[in-house]
């Protein structure tokens, strides 16, 4: 089994989480719900992934987020697709949540209660990569 290792973002604005569909032009998961994603390339961090995601997929830059959390990396094995999926958690808080713009991979975006993530046909193990950086 291929071991790839991945960023996964939630964005959190007024007690609420950012919750993205995924477009039928992705390689993986179309349709489903997510957070900001993205494979972990070298050289860079996964918070320094994190934050280059952030940009491509929905506009946000540095300035207009807060780091809230990161969390213990998750393991997620998919055996129809023969991956290993390693997910680097992290929660930010957006300071201004009009400046959200969507890229080719979302065709949609939800905010939502962080107990209703559960609630939508999401990537495998999103509300267990949230609970990792949830607030305690």
């Amino acid at each position: 089994m291929k071991e790839k290792q991945i960023v996964t973002s939630f964005l959190e604005s007024g007690g609420k989480i950012l919750l993205l569909r995924r477009s039928d032009r992705v390689s993986t998961y179309q349709g489903k719900w997510a957070g900001v994603s993205g494979y972990l390339e070298p050289p860079h961090t996964p918070y320094q992934q994190a934050l280059i995601e952030l940009k491509e997929e929905v506009g946000l830059t540095e300035a207009v987020v807060e780091l809230a959390k990161s969390g213990t990396p998750l393991e997620r094995p998919d055996k129809e697709l023969g991956i290993k999926w390693i997910v680097h958690p992290f929660r930010f808080r957006v300071k201004d949540a009009t400046k959200i713009r969507l890229d080719w991979e979302h065709e949609e975006l939800k905010w939502v209660l962080p107990s209703e993530i559960s609630r939508y046909d999401t990537v495998p193990n999103l509300f267990e990569a949230f609970l990792k950086v949830a607030s305690t």
